[in-house]
């Protein structure tokens, strides 16, 4: 009688198998037909991403420590028609950005408020090579598992006394763009005599401190970088000024930034050993305005 019971259980148990796996089949699942037309849209891409009217290519580059470095150098032309190498602009980003921010005007629904997308374009319309490439800890390179290392270094910094993590984000960020320059050398179509770095905020940081470092940069564009001293001696710009010797150096600052005064940068200013230098002064806050990109102009001509 038990063993009855029991394969009459497990033939209902069975039959609730077939009658589920029937109505997943037959009304969840339920066949469609679809004109070839409709796969034809299914299956299209649009790429992203990719400034107009522009050659580029995605840069893949193996750091100093193994790390894969993402980025994308853009063309003013095709180098395989240039008459002559082109002069190179690289553009640094700001903290929590990415390169992607060198070319769109709006990334995910976010505009690019610091328009470096502009200075791009203006870039490109004066013959430059523009590259970029993502920070420590940014854009494609965050880490697995610790999408916001940036946001805690900085935490721990400001609220525990802990710099490290910070100092060494910002030292293996330069030390990428160094191996970034050493692969510009190996570009037949790219001026490396003619080299120049620009950045906003933590680019304009890192950039100050590539240039300060490696000869190879021989100007430089710092658009509001914060105001540090020794207590992160290693990454304050100050500390690397004797490397800006007789270069082409703009520091852009905002009278109210909260981030580093006009008045807090006048000392960096003031000891640049250069005197092709120029200090913007702007009635705002981190953000300039808008405008300010134009007033970039001249800095690209030598």
């Amino acid at each position: 009688m038990k063993h009855k019971r029991a394969y009459v259980a497990i033939g209902v148990l069975v039959g609730l198998a077939a009658v589920a796996a029937g109505i997943w089949h037959f009304i969840w699942l339920k066949p469609y037909s679809i004109t070839p037309a409709e796969l034809q849209a299914r299956y299209a891409y649009k790429e992203e991403h990719r400034p107009a009217d522009a050659h580029s290519v995605d840069i893949r580059l193996r750091s100093f420590d193994g790390a894969l470095l993402h980025g994308r150098i853009v063309y003013p032309g095709d180098p395989a028609q240039a008459s002559r190498p082109f002069p190179v602009l690289v553009g640094m980003h700001a903290m929590g950005r990415s390169h992607m921010r060198w070319w769109q005007a709006e990334l995910n629904g976010r505009p690019t408020i610091e328009q470096t997308h502009r200075i791009t374009q203006m870039a490109l319309q004066q013959g430059y090579a523009v590259v970029a490439i993502d920070a420590r800890a940014h854009g494609e390179r965050r880490h697995l598992g610790q999408p916001h290392l940036a946001q805690r270094v900085m935490r721990d910094m400001h609220w525990f006394g802990r710099r490290q993590g910070y100092e060494q984000m910002i030292i293996d960020t330069v030390r990428d763009h160094r191996v970034l320059l050493d692969w510009l050398a190996t570009q037949p179509h790219l001026d490396t005599g003619r080299i120049k770095a620009v950045g906003y905020s933590m680019g304009a940081q890192g950039a100050l401190l590539l240039a300060g470092l490696d000869e190879r940069v021989r100007a430089v564009a710092a658009m509001v970088p914060p105001h540090l001293g020794d207590n992160v001696a290693v990454v304050a710009p100050i500390n690397l000024v004797v490397g800006l010797q007789g270069k082409r150096v703009w520091l852009l600052t905002g009278e109210e930034d909260d981030h580093g005064t006009s008045e807090e940068s006048q000392p960096l200013f003031d000891a640049i050993p250069s005197q092709d230098k120029k200090h913007l002064r702007f009635d705002s806050g981190h953000l300039l305005p808008t405008d300010y990109v134009e007033k970039l102009s001249d800095w690209f001509k030598t």
